[in-house]
């Protein structure tokens, strides 16, 4: 016998509660609690239940051929070297973004005799035909399923067994024993608690396709990143061309690596050389830009920074990023007027980092200066100097780590100048050196000297 039970569940957070409130105690939400129906049994379990197993460590076998090669290489990089057996990847980002088109050009370069299995609650076999011809994907042991039940796909899957299974989007997915529309908190997380134990009995890997709400985060209960392994998320803007791969969770490799995707007429191109890419149309001898180096991962990564500095027209002076955090521009601001004599109290400031880079290092901040003076000084920095280093609030230029990485990267991008902090000169390698004029500065005017001479 079952009975029904009725919960308030956050459509944000995924806070239940049995009565409805306007505003969600967990996250602070307002109008976010919907009522949900759950049926549950009042049948006692029986005392015949049988114990689980347990194995020691030692006696639990690793397999060294746990990944598949997807067959993009910045890809796998993310990943942490490919797809690991098993495991339950979501995939995020806006929509337009290219998740379903990186899927599809995921199962081109599996063709290598695995099955694959692509679940899709969105679209048509004929619109999934249409846009695999447009890809160029031909793979004869992939299989479309246009389904949205989810008891009836994990049966499919249990019964046919398939390499690798792709599901476009949980969003979509209705499982049939909760009493909710699709979409909703409870079907999301019960929807992916079920996707993961059939990933782990069978040792299947699947990956989810998940939407973003308005505001940009994964929709759905938080606790849909806590179930799967990875959680990997397209960034950029899907009406300019380039994409960035960002892996916010990994169980199996590190969070820090970046793919960089190009967005063309036949689908997703990786782009191997991302600093040649983002400072490929640096204008020539122009005031307010500096070319900043960040790490992403174990991967250097070149980035021009832009500044304009123009007198306001307003009682209180603008600041605008894109790319860049707001308030570390308000501190490097105060810094530059306080330490080093530079005055931005009646200027209008804008920051941006071309081609939709985010750039979120401390090493970054004496690029941004730099541009900063540039732009109010009128000077221009040269077009083959580079810059890096935290900024303290003394004025001072602090050490950064992987110091040699970023010259290295410099120095075969064909930089000719390089400034960096003068503490991690002692720890230089001498054969770091060539022909590249490394510069070390203590303090934010040694710096803009050394950048305009």
């Amino acid at each position: 016998m079952a009975k029904s039970k009725s919960l308030y569940i956050c459509s944000v957070c995924g806070y239940e509660s049995v009565k409805w409130y306007g505003c969600c105690p967990g996250c602070g939400e307002w109008n976010t609690m919907n009522e949900e129906i759950l049926s549950q049994s009042v049948t006692s379990r029986s005392s015949n239940v049988k114990a689980a197993t347990a194995l020691k460590l030692d006696e639990i076998h690793s397999d060294k051929g746990v990944r598949y090669k997807t067959g993009l290489n910045e890809l796998d990089r993310v990943l942490g070297g490919g797809i690991v057996k098993g495991s339950l990847v979501l995939l995020s980002g806006d929509p337009g973004i290219g998740k379903s088109t990186l899927l599809l050009q995921i199962c081109r370069y599996l063709n290598n005799g695995l099955n694959i299995l692509y679940i899709s609650g969105e679209e048509s076999a004929h619109q999934i035909k249409l846009r695999a011809e447009r890809l160029g994907v031909k793979n004869d042991r992939l299989s479309v399923m246009c389904e949205i039940d989810v008891l009836s796909i994990v049966e499919y899957i249990r019964q046919n067994k398939p390499d690798i299974v792709f599901v476009d989007s949980v969003q979509t997915m209705d499982y049939t024993e909760v009493n909710s529309s699709p979409g909703s908190v409870t079907q999301v997380r019960e929807s992916a608690n079920v996707f993961m134990r059939t990933a782990k009995s069978l040792g299947i890997p699947i990956i989810l396709v998940g939407h973003v709400n308005k505001d940009g985060n994964i929709a759905g209960p938080k606790v849909l990143e806590h179930i799967v392994d990875a959680v990997l998320y397209f960034e950029g803007n899907r009406n300019f061309s380039y994409r960035i791969l960002r892996a916010v969770k990994n169980r199996y490799g590190s969070t820090n690596e970046i793919g960089v995707f190009e967005m063309r007429d036949k689908g997703l191109c990786e782009v191997e050389n991302p600093s040649l890419m983002l400072i490929s149309g640096k204008p020539k001898n122009t005031a307010g830009s500096c070319i900043a180096c960040t790490m992403e991962g174990s991967r250097p990564i070149m980035a021009e920074v832009q500044a304009l500095v123009t007198p306001t027209g307003f009682g209180n002076p603008r600041r605008m990023c894109t790319g860049f955090d707001y308030n570390r521009v308000a501190m490097i601001l105060a810094v530059l007027e306080k330490k080093a004599g530079y005055f931005f109290g009646t200027m209008d400031t804008y920051i941006n980092i071309v081609g939709g880079l985010k750039l979120d290092e401390p090493a970054t901040d004496l690029s941004v200066a730099m541009a900063l003076v540039s732009s109010l000084k009128d000077v221009v920095v040269s077009d083959d100097t580079l810059a890096f280093g935290e900024i303290g609030l003394a004025g001072e230029i602090r050490g950064v780590n992987n110091c040699e990485q970023r010259l290295k990267e410099a120095i075969r991008l064909g930089f000719s100048r390089c400034i960096i902090p003068h503490h991690n000169l002692k720890n230089l390698s001498a054969d770091i050196q060539g022909d590249t004029e490394i510069i070390g500065v203590r303090n934010l005017r040694e710096a803009f000297e050394a950048a305009t001479k």
